[in-house]
């Protein structure tokens, strides 16, 4: 140690700890907290929103079906018999029994119209169509994209 210098007697500096990431403040334990509740909401919604819409999805599977069996057949009366009972019975599972059950012809079809886009609707050959042993007027891929249309898209009443 040298007397002279008063500054060789000290200990050099200590630095101090570095603040760590745990224990968590407040703060974020409720950013956490939130997150989470967030993420839980979300899974439920989609979950229910799945679950509500799974008949739509069994449907247009069922019409994909009735398209491939067309396509090896090319009988456009059973095509548009069996799609008109699908398009019946998505009807019957999305709006009230009362609103649907009668409906047959005309009535049937416009009520389908009106779920559908000028561009889509179904023509006025559909009406009849099914109840023919052949119906070579009918646009079979147009009652097809129309149909597809409807399931994706109606507005279910339930």
């Amino acid at each position: 140690m040298n007397p002279q210098d008063p500054l060789a007697s000290l200990h050099p500096l200590r630095q101090p700890e570095l603040i760590g990431w745990w224990p968590l403040a407040p703060g974020w334990w409720v950013l956490l907290v939130l997150l989470i509740v967030i993420l839980a909401a979300l899974v439920y919604l989609v979950r229910r929103h799945r679950k509500k819409n799974a008949y739509r999805r069994q449907a247009l599977r069922q019409l994909q079906v009735l398209q491939m069996q067309f396509q090896s057949d090319s009988n456009a009366s059973i095509f548009v018999g069996q799609t008109n009972a699908l398009l019946k019975s998505v009807a019957m599972l999305a709006y009230p029994h009362i609103d649907v059950a009668g409906q047959h012809g005309e009535a049937w079809r416009l009520f389908l119209n009106r779920s559908l886009p000028v561009s889509a609707q179904l023509p006025s050959d559909f009406d009849n169509a099914m109840y023919q042993k052949d119906c070579p007027d009918i646009d079979v891929e147009h009652v097809h994209r129309a149909a597809q249309h409807w399931i994706k898209h109606h507005k279910a009443a339930l």
